[in-house]
């Protein structure tokens, strides 16, 4: 796996510490995300979540797969969700630094990946899913939380890059979740929920490979 810090690796890495300290924005859509994710687990599943910063979500989930690997592009944030895992006394949940693009699994195959937050952060999110397809088998599944601007925000696409030149922002992509929706299909998968919570919110889909 590369373990090159790229420009948007710094940038996580320098706003991790507050990162972590920021509540999350909507608890209910978090706990309903989290609780659906939850229903298609199962005991003897490797789950692999790609992005999981300070790592909460990959330490819900441990009691519900027989293993979790959570990788994210900070290694502060990986740091801080280390810290936590210890914390948690959390055996079976593993941690790296690692980006997407580079990522080669072990001989044990996924049989599921969560991609919270990430698909609008990556350049090119048809290469990101798949890469991901790449990791699993029909059947298997995979998660994500995105927030498709091109429905609301559409204004952030000529924001986005100015943010970025100036080290606001981080790789920022608009599109809709339509556009989003099709990309995921296109990849080979097939989308089994989907959910909006409100608008200016993250879209929530669960889908099957086929």
């Amino acid at each position: 796996m590369e373990m090159t810090l790229r420009p948007d690796g710094r940038f996580w890495d320098k706003i991790a510490d507050r990162y972590a300290k920021r509540p999350i924005a909507d608890v209910e859509a978090y706990r309903r995300k989290l609780e659906k994710t939850a229903e298609f687990l199962r005991p003897n599943m490797r789950l692999l979540e790609l992005g999981c910063g300070t790592g909460g979500t990959a330490l819900h989930h441990a009691k519900h797969v027989s293993e979790v690997h959570a990788v994210d592009i900070s290694p502060r944030m990986i740091e801080l969700a280390e810290r936590k895992r210890q914390e948690a006394e959390i055996a079976n949940v593993r941690y790296c630094v690692g980006e997407l693009h580079a990522f080669v699994p072990g001989s044990q195959r996924y049989d599921a990946v969560l991609a919270m937050s990430l698909l609008h952060l990556v350049p090119d999110r048809d290469i990101a899913l798949a890469k991901i397809r790449s990791l699993l088998q029909p059947g298997d599944l995979f998660v994500s939380s995105t927030m498709c601007m091109g429905d609301d925000l559409k204004l952030f696409r000529f924001i986005a890059p100015v943010g970025k030149a100036l080290g606001l922002f981080p790789t920022v992509r608009v599109f809709s979740t339509e556009e989003l929706r099709t990309s995921i299909e296109t990849a080979g998968f097939d989308i089994v929920h989907s959910w909006k919570p409100r608008p200016r919110a993250a879209t929530f889909f669960v889908a099957k490979a086929r």
